[in-house]
């Protein structure tokens, strides 16, 4: 779904909008639903109807709707969204200081410091009135801050990580961010690496610069889930209103597709990327029109593409035409046996008729057919008609063509002029993948393959070298990146980290 442009062509937020909510350094996306849409935020629950309409990066405050009062315990607060004024954007900015607060005091060391649980005065009852009171960060941990019997002993350092963690907790203000694939990349490596395969930002964009995607080109990728991260990158780089498309292969029934619809892709961008089924469109592909269906083909034909084959239009009219010649046959068949029963009747009145002649103390019968035998010919018709109709219904659901049927008919027309580039990321071995899919691929291509262990490529590498699989410049590389903390006197390397973002086997296709 895209979204509407203001008059300076920033644009706006609409229902069914995917959005990130951003709270300090937290972010978070969620889906625009309805107008009475409620996102949880940590412990804050918002209500999102007024963004409606509103420009994307706009500023928010979170004004509580409710007096949670002494019955706040194991509830969440309820929030309304103002947006902010021009008034208060320059207040946002500026965080809470020693300076902002006024405090100048500060101890030498924390060695006297004593984790004893009565070093606040103040209770959470009395802080959760003061939310409701003043429904501002800074006045709330300035009377946090002299309440605290040991504030003032603590160093100067401690005393700036202590304000900073309770900004975080009473920030009032959410920004309503547009997403992108950068946000979508973090956001889905922060809460689970596994699902995206562990791929970060960096491995993310070497996997695009060594594709070669662009605008023009067609491009061809199998993955194994990563929650639609992969082929939601490839199209963003491919653009809207251009010539390329992306056929995506994928093991399953249904394509993994969340960040797709997250960056909220224009209607004609997000139908060049083709998701099939690898198997079924491979067997669509080798089998063409010789291929024949299963004979249970009928009761699978809501199944996923996998089990059952679509038709192809000289076989639907190959089927129509015998299916009318069997129509035909039975119509025919049935007259037949309609005529039979009445010449046994006509026979059977005829030898009525002679006995009757011959005795003279019995009056004339008429001729006639017994009731049996009407019935039986009444019940021939019927069975014809039903015969009919059940030769009827397949006709009719042989013209309605599902969606991967029609996805299975584009991506086979792209493989038959083969692709600019390969790419997979598989969990399981990729030899028999690019096997199989390297023969779909124009000379002088690049070819990308993506996995988590180093062995398995190591085994690709040999094959391909080994193997005339007519693959050049092969590389395995691997990257490393480490955040920093960037403060006065405080630079560090971040923490915690993830060291491993997988490897890439890089290479050229030639003749």
């Amino acid at each position: 779904m895209t979204t509407n442009d203001t008059n300076d062509g920033q644009p706006k937020i609409q229902l069914g909008d995917y959005i990130i909510l951003q709270r300090q350094k937290y972010t978070k996306l969620v889906k625009f639903s309805s107008i009475s849409a409620i996102a949880a935020l940590g412990k804050e629950q918002l209500e999102l109807g007024n963004i409606l309409d509103k420009p994307y990066f706009s500023t928010f405050k979170m004004c509580p709707k409710e007096d949670l009062g002494k019955s706040h315990r194991g509830r969440q607060r309820l929030h309304t969204l103002e947006i902010c004024t021009d008034v208060e954007l320059p207040n946002i900015r500026e965080a809470v200081s020693r300076e902002a607060l006024g405090i100048s005091s500060s101890g030498i060391d924390n060695r006297n410091i004593i984790d004893d649980g009565d070093s606040q005065s103040l209770k959470s009852d009395d802080i959760e009135q003061l939310r409701d009171e003043y429904n501002k960060s800074t006045k709330i941990i300035e009377k946090i801050v002299e309440n605290s019997k040991t504030f003032h002993t603590k160093t100067e350092y401690s005393q700036e990580k202590y304000l900073k963690k309770k900004e975080k907790k009473y920030f009032e203000f959410v920004q309503i961010k547009q997403p992108n694939i950068r946000l979508i990349a973090e956001i889905y490596y922060r809460q689970d690496a596994e699902k995206i395969m562990s791929i970060r930002m960096d491995t993310l964009s070497q996997i695009i610069s060594y594709s070669g995607v662009s605008a023009y080109g067609n491009y061809l990728m199998y993955e194994s889930g990563t929650n639609g991260l992969l082929p939601a990158a490839f199209l963003n780089a491919i653009g809207s209103n251009t010539e390329a498309c992306l056929v995506h292969m994928h093991p399953g029934n249904v394509p993994q597709q969340q960040a797709l619809l997250a960056l909220n892709f224009p209607e004609e961008q997000g139908r060049r990327c083709i998701s099939v089924n690898i198997y079924s469109v491979l067997r669509d592909y080798y089998q063409g029109e010789d291929s024949k269906e299963d004979e249970n083909a009928d009761c699978n034909e809501h199944l996923e593409p996998c089990i059952k084959r679509p038709k192809l239009q000289s076989e639907i009219e190959k089927e129509e035409n015998q299916k009318e010649e069997n129509a035909g046959e039975q119509t025919n068949s049935v007259n037949n046996v309609v005529e039979e029963i009445s010449a046994t009747q006509n026979q059977k009145e005829e030898n009525a008729g002679q006995k009757t002649n011959s005795l003279n103390n019995v009056e004339e019968i008429p001729a006639t057919r017994t009731k049996s035998d009407s019935d039986e010919c009444k019940q021939i018709q019927e069975t014809a008609i039903v015969n009919n109709d059940c030769l009827m219904k397949p006709l009719n659901k042989a013209h309605v063509h599902q969606k991967w049927q029609l996805e299975n008919r584009r991506a086979c027309l792209l493989m038959r002029e083969k692709f600019d580039s390969l790419f997979i990321a598989a969990k399981e071995h990729p030899t028999n993948l690019v096997r199989e899919l390297l023969h779909f691929i124009k000379p002088s291509r690049p070819i990308v393959i993506f996995s988590l262990c180093r062995e398995v490529l190591t085994e690709l590498y040999v094959d391909l070298k080994t193997n005339n699989s007519k693959v050049i410049n092969l590389h395995l590389t691997s990257n490393w990146m480490r955040m920093y903390q960037i403060l006065p006197n405080r630079t560090h390397p971040e923490v915690n980290m993830q060291t491993n973002s997988g490897f890439l086997l890089t290479g050229f296709t030639v003749e």
